[in-house]
């Protein structure tokens, strides 16, 4: 069995039992941060239960191009679903079971990326894809746990990415997200409870 698939199964036992309310609050502080357009054609990568699609898409235009959540579990897609039914407009998220790394959308054709909790589990190769999909000027926005309050379930801890370094401060967080080639990177530490997250956003300069 792959990882990807392991992984996925991991997140299927765990679909129905997801902390949703910790999620929520994570996808409410992400966009805030991040701000997305009304309008603006977004991706919503490795996205659980859809926590950020289904906020962004109470307040989508209605001419607007749907939200792309991508996620491998499809028990966890599926929770996504039957959550956002009661939607005014349920083709405002486009729904898709797959490897969130590469997106399956064409180069330059985002304008903003959200990636709420799941980037330490994507690794470095998803940033690259990142500024492959986005549009010049497009913007990204990611969580990471603060490294002094993560302790991740021994399931889990043998699937983080290496080469994403969790941050200890939010300077730590902007000034490796310019290192991976984007510009204007802002971060804060946000406290949820025991927990603390970082909030990043960031400019792709090129799209590439």
């Amino acid at each position: 069995m792959t990882q990807s698939a392991t992984l996925a199964g991991a997140f299927d036992e765990l679909a129905e039992s997801y902390d949703h309310r910790h999620h929520e609050e994570i996808a409410r502080v992400l966009i805030a941060w991040v701000a997305p357009g009304a309008g603006d054609a977004v991706a919503d990568v490795a996205c659980g239960a859809g926590a950020v699609a289904r906020q962004l898409a109470q307040r989508r235009r209605d001419t607007a191009r749907a939200v792309l959540a991508v996620d491998l579990s499809p028990g966890m897609v599926a929770v996504g679903r039957a959550r956002a039914a009661g939607l005014e407009r349920e083709t405002a998220i486009d729904w898709r079971v797959a490897d969130a790394v590469p997106l399956p959308v064409a180069d330059r054709s985002l304008d903003v990326v959200l990636c709420a909790s799941s980037l330490h589990f994507l690794g470095l190769r998803a940033l690259a894809d990142w500024r492959r999909a986005l549009r010049p000027g497009g913007r990204v926005g990611f969580t990471l746990p603060l490294a002094t309050h993560f302790r991740p379930s021994e399931r889990f801890s043998g699937h983080l990415a290496h080469n994403v370094p969790l941050p200890h401060t939010a300077q730590e967080a902007s000034r490796w997200a310019t290192a991976c080639g984007f510009t204007e990177a802002e971060s804060r530490v946000h406290v949820l409870g025991t927990r603390r997250v970082v909030v990043t956003s960031a400019t792709s300069p090129d799209g590439r």
